[in-house]
């Protein structure tokens, strides 16, 4: 193996068995800026070594032991060293002694628990949400600063700050390194929730830039996902997002055409849908089902997708469950958003003067002000209605909202079907 080989191998390491390491590093010196910093030492001595000798069979068990050794030392040695510091040294080092000598073992000893101790610190509500996005990334994404950064479309000195700001926050704050009890889990695991589907989102739909999509979020958030679900199993709404990201994840290879312009729900191929990745939705949204958690938000948003998927074509689509799956979302969490997407169903069941007497309703809601998909939604429903030059008018407008250079592009293009009198 070249040396080239090697440090693709550590790489492609790295990002499998970090959050792991990371994870198992926190429990012992509960501190997840500490963890990290031994961790990345542990990948510094796999970078000079491995090229030489090879990488160990276990490279996991071999960067655990490194790090847990670099600890060791860290918390022996420095002027500032506190008392707690000197007996959790002796801790981990009776640990190390009286361990078993295998290191498979050591590496998958509370591996799930500290997985799901991580989560829940790297979305604290004491952080800020773009503190609790860039951590998950970094921590359990396996992602570098630059690849962060970049996946958001800001400087890489930007989210390097925001990545050292949630680390003081969570040491100032002293957050437990831990799962929540009882009283505080809900709250908490809807926190950790929201991040993933945070991250999945701009994946599915980039807020800025050149790119319609960016698949590697999507693939990053619905792991986690996976990851949280296994750790989880009798939480119904952590499999209600595993079943939405499956299934809306299933549509991404049929999102764009070859040249990269968006292709809209309706207008794609379904014979490019996933069918895999359809079963694994619709399986995990039973279970969610199975476990009482119908009713939940991300069960609703995932029985809404899966009514797409169950159709072979856009007029096999069952509107009138979506329109009852919108309303009972409604209900659980009213939101302007949640209204809209009601209105476009609505259209779809009884027709464009339905959904646009909603729509209209909405064009005094002040959240949606900058909203382009506002303007979006009704110069659709305008079109269907043979209002043209309205129609035009509200796709412009929303061309000027959105900051997606594909998705401006898309509406322009829809305004310059208006104009031509054909359909947008």
């Amino acid at each position: 193996m070249t040396a080239t080989d090697t440090h693709r191998a550590i790489d492609a390491v790295w990002r499998i068995e970090s959050p792991r390491l990371i994870a198992g590093l926190a429990r012992i010196v509960r501190d997840v800026g500490l963890a990290e910093e031994l961790a990345q030492d542990a990948l510094v001595i796999a970078l000079e070594k491995w090229p030489g000798s090879g990488v160990p069979e276990n490279p996991g068990a071999w960067l655990m032991a490194t790090a847990k050794h670099r600890a060791i030392d860290l918390l022996r040695r420095g002027k500032r060293l506190e008392r707690k510091h000197e007996e959790l040294a002796r801790e981990i080092e009776a640990r190390q002694e009286t361990a078993v000598p295998d290191l498979d073992a050591a590496i998958d000893d509370d591996i799930g628990d500290d997985l799901l101790r991580l989560m829940f610190t790297a979305c604290h509500p004491v952080l800020s949400t773009e503190g609790r996005v860039a951590l998950t990334l970094r921590l359990l994404g396996g992602l570098t600063t630059g690849e962060i950064a970049r996946a958001f479309l800001v400087p890489e000195p930007t989210m390097a700050q925001r990545i050292v700001r949630a680390k003081r926050t969570l040491a100032e704050a002293r957050a437990a390194f831990e799962v929540p009890r009882e009283a505080d889990r809900a709250a908490r695991l809807s926190s950790v929730l929201e991040v993933i589907y945070l991250v999945y989102n701009e994946g599915y739909s980039a807020t800025a830039g050149d790119d319609w999509m960016r698949p590697a979020l999507c693939e990053d958030a619905l792991r986690l996902g996976r990851i949280l679900a296994e750790l989880t199993p009798r939480e119904p709404e952590v499999h209600g997002l595993v079943a939405l990201m499956e299934i809306q994840s299933s549509r991404l290879g049929a999102r764009t055409d070859a040249s990269g312009r968006p292709v809209l729900l309706l207008d794609q191929d379904r014979a490019r849908w996933d069918q895999l990745l359809i079963r694994r939705g619709l399986a995990a949204l039973a279970h969610a089902e199975e476990l009482g958690g119908g009713n939940g938000p991300y069960t609703l948003q995932a029985s809404i997708a899966a009514c797409h998927a169950r159709a072979r074509t856009p007029a096999e689509t069952d509107w009138a469950s979506i329109v009852g799956f919108y309303g009972a979302l409604a209900r659980l969490m009213p939101s302007p958003v949640v209204e809209l997407n009601r209105a476009v169903a609505l259209a779809m069941l009884f027709g464009p003067a339905a959904g646009l007497e909603i729509v209209d309703a909405l064009t005094s809601e002040p959240s949606l002000e900058g909203y382009h998909l506002l303007p979006s939604v009704r110069g659709d429903l305008l079109a269907k209605l043979g209002r043209s030059d309205e129609a035009r008018a509200e796709f412009e407008r929303a061309a000027t909202l959105t900051r997606n250079a594909r998705e401006r592009e898309l509406l322009l293009l829809r305004a310059g079907a208006c104009t031509r009198g054909s359909s947008p």
